[in-house]
């Protein structure tokens, strides 16, 4: 089976708002909502992904914050073979929410991504985790909050 190592991002706005992006694909049947990251190219750290990804999928060029989420998973997500992805998730703080745009996406994004949202946690939890990949997202959400309050 393929390993897809991936960075991803936990964006969170200055009333600990989290940009999530939703996507829709062939692989399932309702969309999703996850974060902002990607794929390590050749020779890239998980660093570097995450602080590429953040341009690229948002415009942003903020500091990447300590990692807060490790984990595996099997799925498959705009590719036709399910794969291992190894994820690391990251924290990063933007305080102009306004600012976000699509700087540079691939074509697989633009066929996948529908729209983003900043997400409070009162409204992740009225959603339900089935709206989100992972579905802990809004506990990992809860766990930042109560460990690095909003600056």
């Amino acid at each position: 089976m393929h390993v897809r190592h991936c960075s991803r991002l936990m964006v969170l706005d200055e009333r600990n708002a989290l940009l999530l992006f939703q996507y829709q694909d062939e692989h399932t049947s309702s969309p999703f909502w996850a974060t902002v990251g990607g794929e390590l190219k050749t020779g890239e750290s998980y660093l570097e992904t995450a602080s590429r990804e953040l341009y690229e999928e948002t415009g942003l060029r903020e500091e990447i914050g300590p990692l807060v989420m490790e984990r595996e998973a099997v799925f498959a997500v705009a590719r036709s073979q399910p794969a291992l992805w190894r994820e690391r998730y990251y924290l990063v703080r933007c305080l102009e929410a306004d600012r976000v745009f699509a700087a540079d996406w691939t074509e697989e994004e633009k066929a996948t991504i529908q729209r983003w949202k900043w997400w409070s946690l009162e409204a992740m939890r009225a959603e339900g985790p089935q709206s989100f990949k992972p579905e802990n997202l809004a506990d990992l959400l809860a766990d930042i909050i109560k460990d690095k309050p909003a600056p």
